[in-house]
């Protein structure tokens, strides 16, 4: 699986890097995330109930951060387990620019495989959690923001204008589906 996509983050890149690497903020903005923590400097392990399809579990997870550019840019290599329900891994490039002063666009590409029964409920049924679980991690965390900039809250777009976020959804497998579904 590839995804791409971008989203505008209305925050400073350097506060929307800094949210980023922030285990806290990630684990408030992932549903169903039981627990991320850092376990080194570039590292995070992950724990996260997630449902797709008939399909449930807890996915325990390593996430690696490598070729860091702060504030600009890096890449999540992640692998993560959940028993019988399967596997996932993968990684996702993720880069940040600032529009304004008040506002970053975060890009990424994201390629991931799937494993055991997790693979065995299709790929529609992937693509539709994965995308659900993008749009709400992206939901928390510009609300995070925005709550934090004292901006009042911005109507959540049409559908069909969330059709890349479907694709953000695996590079959010990365940088927040990662956080979800693969751990």
């Amino acid at each position: 699986m590839e995804l791409q996509g971008e989203r505008t983050i209305p925050a400073s890149r350097e506060r929307t890097w800094a949210a980023l690497n922030d285990p806290e903020i990630l684990k408030g903005c992932i549903t169903g995330c039981e627990s991320l923590e850092r376990t080194s400097e570039d590292s995070l392990l992950a724990l996260v109930a997630v449902r797709v399809g008939p399909v449930s579990a807890r996915f325990k997870g390593n996430l690696r951060i490598a070729d860091v550019q702060a504030p600009q840019s890096y890449t999540i290599h992640f692998d993560g387990q959940g028993g019988v329900a399967g596997f996932g891994k993968g990684s996702a490039e993720v880069s940040l620019a600032s529009v304004t002063a008040s506002q970053t666009t975060l890009r990424y590409l994201a390629k991931a495989q799937v494993g055991g029964k997790l693979a065995q409920v299709g790929s529609r049924l992937i693509d539709a959690a994965a995308s659900k679980i993008a749009e709400d991690f992206f939901q928390a965390f510009e609300s995070r923001l925005r709550d934090e900039a004292g901006l009042a809250p911005v109507e959540a777009p049409a559908p069909e204008e969330n059709r890349l976020l479907w694709w953000g959804a695996s590079a959010i497998i990365l940088l927040a589906a990662a956080y979800a579904i693969f751990k």
